[in-house]
């Protein structure tokens, strides 16, 4: 099926692993040229060589930490010399979770809670905040926020309400955006099977776990 996307722009952030690599080489797959962003800067352009050598897209790798806004607004710009145009946001960076046991009520520290929401729930924010502008002048975009099944079951306290952020946070771009041009969809992944897999499997088979990983 021909979804229409051979020649735009993506931009995936957390896409050196796991979820974003694999939703960057599907859309690179699709015909997309694609933008990744990740902290680690060389990680990110192994991912991008090797993806552009899958599909022989331009693939190319941005360093940026996603809870910082000097960050974001630098990889934005860049991309944007680079490309030109910005068609699709995948918003996918986010700390790691379900590879330990969630801390208690006590164990929750005000600093462990802001720094895992600032960047699920703020780093998505913050890169609507400069590339909506940017879709908007053209008339057309989609952002999707990748979330997780925290949103709608319990066991992590943090990684609920950071997932409920997300949730709530695509609802309000959808109403703001949607009428110029721009679809906001979030996406809560269930057990899905990355890099890490075998050892978050390990792990709670070990402590007598489920297997169940939450984003």
């Amino acid at each position: 099926m021909d979804l229409e996307l051979k020649g735009k722009i993506a931009v995936v952030t957390g896409g050196t692993r796991g979820i974003g690599k694999a939703i960057a080489r599907s859309l690179a797959q699709e015909g997309m040229d694609v933008a990744i962003i990740g902290r680690d800067i060389t990680a990110a352009r192994e991912t991008a060589q090797s993806l552009a050598g899958e599909t022989g897209r331009k693939v190319q790798a941005y360093a940026a930490d996603t809870g910082k806004d000097d960050a974001v607004r630098a990889a934005v710009a860049a991309i944007l010399k680079d490309f030109g145009r910005i068609d699709v946001l995948v918003n996918s960076a986010a700390q790691p979770s379900g590879q330990s046991k969630p801390p208690s009520l006590s164990e929750i520290t005000d600093d462990m809670f802001w720094s895992d929401v600032n960047v699920k729930v703020m780093g998505y924010l913050r890169m609507a905040r400069e590339i909506a502008p940017v879709m908007m002048k053209q008339g057309w975009g989609r952002i999707i926020n990748i979330s997780g099944l925290g949103a709608r079951q319990t066991g992590s306290t943090v990684g609920s309400i950071r997932n409920v952020g997300v949730a709530a946070l695509t609802k309000n771009l959808a109403d703001e955006l949607g009428p110029h041009g721009i679809n906001v969809t979030c996406v809560h992944p269930g057990l899905t099977r990355t890099e890490k897999t075998p050892g978050v499997i390990a792990w709670r088979a070990s402590t007598g776990q489920r297997t169940e990983r939450r984003r």
